[in-house]
């Protein structure tokens, strides 16, 4: 079972409202309060939740922290009017100044008690965003028309391997993603503070059961090329210009045999170095480079 520590190689080959904001107003004259910039409001001393080992106990999952994270969540229409947000003085000044709030109220707090929120070495920036989870799309929003390139992650697991997918897959300018939805880390947490904003801006479809998905997405027209190390094509001989489904396999196991069935080619990186094995990561970011230029071409 893989877990958010695991570095395996990889060998083969969403509006629900959230009511998560300050539980009510402070109560004026409270020792300690002082005024905040900007007519923000100081958020009280008093912790959240249970302390461990002076650690506020807070799910991670529920917290998105960083600059560029909370800011592509702050931008995001679909998280209007959701989340509790928190931030040093400098941070609550410049949200201000910077017309960066999009209607979201800030509670200025402490950089020691942020960090005291987030798991042990998390940084910041100055700035945590407490969320619920955003609803995904639906599967025919990606597979309907077919054009450009699309992203599957066979239960993927590993938060920054996903966070880092999920930058890659922005970034190669593919449409979306579609993971299953019991196996899959939630968007928020490390996954996406790695994904640098990117699990904001780029749509995600969860689905019950991938195989079905992908004779979806076949009928609808798409090409589906699983990566496998083992696989009969190299990735430059499986791409062409169709309307392509990338499939990528588990940190440790790669795809599952009924989602290699149910792929139309499966396809290996070469790799002439002689090391046999990429990080899911890597190797999904070298597949969206080539699956891109192929489009492109």
């Amino acid at each position: 079972m893989s877990s958010n520590r695991e570095r395996n190689d990889w060998k083969a080959g969403r509006k629900q409202s959230a009511r998560s904001g300050p539980k009510g107003p402070e109560k004026p004259g409270r020792k300690g309060d002082r005024p905040a910039p900007g007519g923000v409001r100081e958020a009280p001393a008093a912790r959240e939740g249970r302390r461990d080992g002076g650690r506020e106990r807070t799910d991670p999952d529920s917290l998105i922290w960083g600059r560029h994270p909370v800011l592509a969540a702050l931008a995001n229409p679909a998280r209007r009017g959701m989340g509790r947000l928190m931030a040093t003085a400098d941070r609550a000044t410049e949200l201000e100044r910077d017309n960066l709030l999009h209607g979201h109220a800030v509670e200025v707090v402490e950089a020691d008690r942020l960090a005291r929120l987030l798991p042990p070495g998390a940084v910041h920036q100055g700035l945590v965003f407490k969320v619920r989870p955003l609803e995904g799309v639906d599967l025919d929003e990606l597979a309907r028309p077919a054009r450009g390139l699309l992203v599957m992650l066979d239960q993927l697991t590993d938060p920054q391997n996903v966070g880092a997918i999920f930058r890659s897959t922005l970034a190669f300018g593919a449409r979306g993603i579609i993971v299953q939805d019991r196996h899959s880390p939630a968007l928020a947490g490390p996954l996406a503070k790695t994904a640098a904003g990117a699990t904001e801006r780029l749509p995600c479809a969860r689905v019950t059961n991938l195989s079905r998905a992908l004779r979806t997405l076949q009928d609808a027209g798409w090409h589906i090329v699983g990566l496998d190390g083992q696989g009969e094509a190299t990735l430059d001989e499986a791409l062409d210009s169709r309307p392509t489904v990338l499939v990528m396999g588990s940190e440790g196991d790669g795809l599952r045999r009924l989602v290699a069935e149910n792929c139309d080619t499966l396809a290996r990186i070469p790799m002439p170095g002689g090391f046999e094995s990429l990080n899911v990561s890597n190797a999904a970011a070298v597949a969206l480079y080539e699956a891109s230029r192929k489009q492109a071409g």
